[in-house]
C-alpha cells in the first residue's frame, strides 16, 4: 500500500507538523494511522535538517 504522505520533503514537512499539530498527539499515533514507518519518516525529515520534537510534538 503506497503512503498517504507526500514523498517531497518539503510538503511531507508541512502535512506532518499540520498534523501532529490538528490531529495526533505523538508522531507514533500519526505514523500508525498513515501506515508509515517512523524511522523512514525521520529520516526523510532529516535530510532538510529537521527533527521530532516530542515536547512540542513537531518537526523543528
Amino acid at each position: 500500500m503506497a503512503s498517504l504522505l507526500p514523498n517531497n520533503p518539503m510538503m511531507l514537512l508541512s502535512v506532518v507538523n499540520t498534523q501532529l499539530r490538528d490531529e495526533f498527539s505523538s508522531l507514533d499515533e500519526l505514523c500508525n494511522f498513515f501506515r508509515q514507518d517512523r524511522a523512514e519518516l525521520e529520516e526523510k525529515l532529516a535530510a532538510i535538517d529537521y527533527t521530532y520534537d516530542p515536547a512540542l510534538n513537531r518537526f523543528v
